[in-house]
């Protein structure tokens, strides 16, 4: 797991990922034509309350794996 930083609306703020979650991550704002801070912010933004930003991204990266799957066995 490493710690990561990015400025979101001009705030620095870390979030913890093993590299495995963080690749994806990538991999997935790739796809998405967005840049990681992009995307972070998005994820940020659109997270409950009650979550942390550690916690929605990694339940973000695997919703997105899901639903590749789910495309590619139809």
């Amino acid at each position: 797991m490493h710690k990561h930083s990015v400025s979101i609306k001009g705030h620095p703020t870390s979030f913890s990922l093993e590299d495995e979650f963080y690749s994806e991550l990538k991999r997935i704002a790739k796809l998405k034509s967005m840049s990681m801070a992009g995307l972070i912010t998005k994820l940020d933004h659109d997270r409950d309350i009650d979550q942390n930003l550690s916690s929605a991204i990694r339940v973000f990266v695997l919703s997105f794996i899901k639903s590749e799957r789910v495309i590619d066995d139809q």
